[in-house]
């Protein structure tokens, strides 16, 4: 379960930088403007900005056009102008190499395409760790998971990427960087994967890296890879994804000041949304999550993965003001193949299969997907979901670039044959379904105009103009376009339908002439506005076929000057505030709704007056605490104009006493896979002390008569059943609550107990 890609391009020649300037003139702006200066670091960084058009990627899309032809070119055309990230995929990528221009080449064209005194977004993907890509071959990096590629990622990559990007010259760019995809979810679901344990110490110490040096260049904002919906949305791998992501974010020099948050689906064609199914009861005493389709997995899609996401990073300690995006690229599974309604079937699976608008042959397939569609358009904080907070709609993954090749086919670049790509094999990853993938695919990252024309086909929203749909009647301009609430940063508007010959699909708003939000309903609320100014509103219909509506009669909208909004009640106070399950580390608390006049949006959950949570519904599990420790809460609610309540009563609770015996210096965390006479071992080690622990040897019994025939990330010494682990040179030191990690390789003989006795320095630990 898994997301790719690479970056650009084709071998088609460089295009000049005069294709950049001619695009800057016909982009139109895709946010709000505001008077915010784009030096000052921001909360939403595509609030107020332009955002950059790779002009090689364009050049790339004109040239599919013109070998299209028809409506399909022209609707490729209606696309060219799309912001999609620039992937820096290697060492080379930065100064340019075979498949396209280097990183100045971009940052000069994004200067370029900047206009007056709106910002820029520059959208960039880091994406180089040593032992990239662990459990797949497609996109393999070129960088051994060992000393010496860690140095070369530091020293002649992210140093140069953070360095060039601190220039003069390119300090008022908004670098919005995507970092690492599948690297940091791969050490939760496949870290039993030899080449996976091999690489997860440089994932650690690597990504902390980037963020770090990033943060330091001053204009980046950093968003974590978070996998999506399909790979990561289990309870039983998103708690420990969002452990992994505090661990690695939390030993950063910068701390949580290195992210703004997270980007799901990179690459990957999991829907925003599955708008016939939802996660409810069926038949007699059965759950739709059952389906087979969702494996029990209650995040449908990336909407739910996302909400879910915030709730879970939020209440592990991370800021509440992270935002989240989504790669909108692939997943809009429009075309013939699109349900258009809710199954009627009574039974479970077809039930499912006939409603849900991702058409995979499993949740898990991720090359090349046949059928699938290019998504939203890039679109600044997507009204319609606040508990996502999502900051934008992105493209990371520029339509197009294959995923990996279907057949094997020499290379130099580290890419290797996966058979997820190919679309004749029966994958075991798939619980032996066809992977889907479409066939021809050339190498990961170079232009596939097959996918692409298909992408096009089934666009969802349909690509305005050239539909292959008969119907040209647009809907009727939206009337009646009425301001129902104003903050200082926000306006909810609302307004009367449209009408249409085949139905209205959506609407879009637009503040100053820009796309600011989207809608399925006929109102929206648009934030990331200025207090205390001025901006012209308009809203248009589209439908199915693509056709948009004439522009709606603008409207002048004023926002407050401190906050205030023509909604001033407050909803009521959250009553019933009670604590239900309490265990040592974790509190479960549940309260009664509250009432507002124009509706609760979410409650605000403190602990000891701190922010833990903001979640829309009356629940949440408070967790990583202390032990036998009295805690503080209270909530309170707010609603869609921003108005707060008062908190409710305060609630004290104690969790439950630690009945395990004290520990030693440390934490150990051990897992094996058997098989025959051989087996697989890794650890985790944690220094649970108050100082760093440097120069550490691990000691440590094997019961059985076990043998450590090869190790990585670590050195071993063994002498009968004691054994002695010493470390690797760029893990030498483990900082007061840190841990690190390495496995092995061995033989028993036939019993395979655990190893126990271990103590670190000297000192006994527990075994975890």
């Amino acid at each position: 379960m898994r997301s790719r890609s690479l970056r650009p391009r084709n071998g088609a020649a460089v295009r000049p930088l005069a294709l950049a300037a001619t695009l800057a003139l016909t982009v139109a702006p895709l946010t709000v403007a505001t008077t915010a200066s784009a030096a000052e670091r921001v909360d939403n960084p595509f609030v107020g900005a332009d955002q950059y058009v790779n002009p090689y990627w364009s050049g790339n899309v004109t040239d599919a056009a013109a070998e299209a032809g028809g409506e399909l070119g022209q609707k490729m055309l209606a696309v060219a102008d799309t912001p999609t990230s620039v992937w820096m995929d290697r060492t080379s990528a930065i100064e340019g190499n075979v498949d396209g221009p280097g990183l100045r080449y971009h940052l000069d064209a994004a200067l370029e395409q900047q206009q007056g005194d709106t910002p820029m977004v520059f959208n960039l993907v880091i994406y180089n760790l040593p032992g990239r890509d662990c459990y797949a071959l497609a996109s393999n990096g070129l960088l051994e998971p060992n000393a010496a590629g860690l140095a070369e990622y530091k020293d002649d990559y992210i140093d140069v990427i953070a360095d060039m990007l601190a220039e003069p010259q390119y300090e008022d760019l908004r670098v919005v960087a995507t970092i690492e995809p599948d690297s940091l979810p791969n050490l939760v679901t496949n870290i039993s994967e030899p080449a996976c344990q091999e690489s997860a110490p440089y994932y650690r110490e690597g990504t902390a890296y980037a963020l770090d040096r990033l943060y330091e260049a001053g204009n980046v904002y950093s968003y974590i890879d978070a996998a999506h919906a399909g790979w990561l949305g289990w309870d039983s791998n998103a708690g420990p994804a969002v452990d992994v992501f505090k661990e690695v974010v939390t030993s950063t020099e910068h701390g949580y000041d290195t992210v703004a948050g997270f980007v799901t689906n990179t690459a990957n064609s999991t829907p925003l949304e599955e708008p016939f199914l939802a996660d409810e009861p069926f038949g007699s005493g059965g759950q739709v999550r059952q389906a087979e389709w969702f494996e029990w997995n209650r995040d449908f899609d990336e909407l739910d993965w996302t909400e879910h996401l915030y709730s879970l990073a939020v209440t592990a300690g991370f800021p509440s003001d992270i935002g989240m995006l989504i790669d909108t690229s692939r997943n809009g599974w429009g075309g013939p193949d699109r349900p258009t309604t809710e199954s009627t079937s009574t039974d479970l699976n077809t039930y499912v299969d006939e409603s849900r608008v991702d058409r995979r042959t499993h949740r898990g397939a991720w090359c090349n997907p046949a059928g699938a569609g290019l998504g939203e358009r890039p679109t600044v904080a997507p009204a319609g979901n606040p508990a996502s907070h999502l900051d934008a709609y992105v493209w990371v993954k520029p339509p197009g670039e294959s995923d990996g090749n279907s057949e094997e086919i020499p290379n130099d670049q580290g890419k290797s044959f996966d058979r997820m790509c190919d679309p004749t094999f029966n994958s075991p990853k798939l619980a032996g379904k066809l992977t889907g993938a479409l066939g021809g695919a050339p190498l990961a990252g170079q232009w596939f105009q097959d996918q692409f024309e298909m992408l096009v086909t089934n666009a969802y929203p349909a690509i305005d103009g050239g539909s292959v749909d008969p119907d040209t009647e647009a809907p009727t301009a939206p009337s009646g376009l009425t301001a129902t609430a104003t903050t200082s940063t926000s306006v909810s508007l609302s307004w009367d339908a449209s009408s249409d010959d085949t139905g209205v699909a959506g609407y879009t708003v637009r503040v100053d002439g820009a796309t600011a939000a989207t809608s399925a309903t006929t109102s929206a609320t648009v934030t990331g506005l200025a207090p205390s100014t001025t901006y012209a509103v308009t809203v248009t219909a589209r439908d199915a076929a693509g056709n948009v509506s004439p522009t709606s009669a603008p409207l002048s909208v004023t926002t407050d000057e401190g906050g205030g909004t023509e909604d001033t009640e407050a909803p009521s106070v959250p009553a019933g505030l009670t604590a239900g399950a309490v265990t040592t580390s974790s509190v479960a608390l549940s309260w009664d709704a509250s009432s507002d006049d124009t509706g609760v949006t979410g409650y605000q959950v403190r602990r000891d007056g701190e922010l833990v949570a903001d979640v829309p519904g009356t629940s949440v599990t408070d967790s990583g605490l202390d032990a036998g420790t009295a805690y503080s809460y209270s909530v309170a609610a707010y609603d869609a104009a921003g108005n707060v309540s008062a908190a409710s009563d305060a609630l004290s609770v104690t969790t439950d006493e630690d009945d395990v015996e004290p520990g030693g210096a440390c934490t150990v965390a051990y897992t094996a896979n058997s098989w025959n006479t051989g087996f697989t071992g890794s650890f985790v080690v944690t220094n649970d002390s108050d100082a760093a622990v440097s120069d550490w040897e691990l000691t440590f019994t094997f019961a059985d008569g076990q043998q450590i025939t090869q190790i990585w990330s670590a050195q071993a010494a063994q002498s009968g059943s004691a054994v002695t682990i010493t470390p690797a040179a760029w893990s030498s030191t483990i900082a007061p609550g840190g841990s690190v990690s390495f496995g092995f390789n061995g033989s028993h003989s036939g019993t395979n107990t655990a190893p126990d006795d271990f103590a670190l320095d000297g000192v006994s630990c527990d075994l975890a």
